[in-house]
């Protein structure tokens, strides 16, 4: 980073609906209690997770993987906006700002790909059900989970390198709720072509590539559903994928219309929809994957009758060796 950039930046401000702040007080009490229901339910489906064997499987170890990706990226970023909230004036510190923007680049690039693998997940479920468990081992399973990390966190990397090497020449209103990367790039002085160019680039990798990888996932496993001979059978077998389907529809809804519809004519209004995009749509997936999934239900049945907890107590205690001591 050009030391030179920065120097005179020691904090940013976000405007966030500073020329509202009766509507921020709402906004305040609204996604507090989105963002309590997005760190229950994304902790719920982790915990689980851990504590049922019947949902030891690569469909929900992605499903928790999804979730750490929803609380982290909540977290970046909703507890300092709700504070923001109740002040006259919101601000960030210039390393809050760059470890924000880097989170939300970094985690929403994950998503995208981890999206697509677990399409391929239910793509061999349905498709190849004989080669399961050799296709979907824990190994394979871990190395594609870490693939999608390892390319979400390099294109974070390379995007905010590029980003925070531009001069900036002491600008620090940022016209957001938090340090996304186009606001931040909008504060530059200088030439911003290499930073559009490399972020008209990478999207299309990160987001559209895996999004055909679905689309074409979900034709073969389409065709093999109608293929099945009882209503019965293809009900079952559409419905390991529908809580899958219907998180992708979602996420990838709110993204297109984010950056495809018209632009508004109130500038508020945009920023509005991010906000809703980045808080609610986090806070949609456990409820879907409770509400669609009947092992999930299960195992959230299990864990409210206590069921879970003293069977997984009796485990520990069956398989913890024990001591004897020896006097004299």
């Amino acid at each position: 980073m050009d030391g030179t950039n920065q120097t005179a930046v020691r904090e940013y401000i976000l405007l966030g609906l500073s020329e509202h702040p009766n509507l921020e007080r709402v906004l305040f009490m609204l996604f507090l209690g989105i963002y309590a229901v997005n760190l229950l339910g994304n902790s719920l489906l982790i915990g689980l997770n851990l504590l049922d064997p019947r949902l030891h499987s690569p469909m929900y170890f992605f499903l928790s993987n999804l979730s750490i990706i929803d609380i982290l990226g909540t977290s970046s970023s909703v507890p300092l906006m709700l504070i923001n909230f109740l002040k006259e004036q919101g601000t960030i510190s210039f390393l809050g700002c760059a470890l924000q923007m880097y989170l939300t680049l970094a985690l929403g690039s994950t998503e995208c790909l981890l999206l697509a693998v677990m399409a391929y997940d239910r793509y061999v479920a349905i498709c190849q059900p004989l080669r399961y468990s050799e296709l979907m081992s824990g190994k394979t399973c871990v190395q594609m989970a870490g693939l999608s990390w390892g390319i979400g966190q390099a294109n974070s990397l390379l995007q905010s390198i590029v980003a925070w090497r531009l001069p900036f020449c002491g600008h620090n209103v940022i016209n957001h709720f938090f340090c996304e990367i186009l606001a931040v790039v909008k504060l530059a002085c200088g030439d911003i072509s290499i930073s559009v160019l490399i972020l008209l680039v990478i999207t299309p990798f990160v987001a559209l590539i895996p999004l055909l990888f679905i689309f074409l996932s979900y034709i073969f496993i389409l065709a093999t559903i109608l293929r099945v001979p009882s209503a019965a059978g293809r009900h079952k077998a559409f419905s390991t994928c529908s809580a899958h389907l219907t998180v992708v529809v979602i996420f990838y809804g709110t993204i297109s219309f984010m950056y495809f519809k018209p632009k508004a004519k109130d500038p508020d209004l945009d920023k509005i929809i991010a906000l809703f995009y980045g808080v609610v749509t986090p806070s949609l997936n456990p409820i879907i994957y409770s509400l669609r999934n009947t092992e999930v239900k299960a195992a959230a049945i299990a864990l409210l009758r206590g069921d879970l907890l003293s069977r997984k107590m009796s485990q520990f205690y069956c398989c913890t060796p024990s001591f004897s001591v020896r006097v004299g």
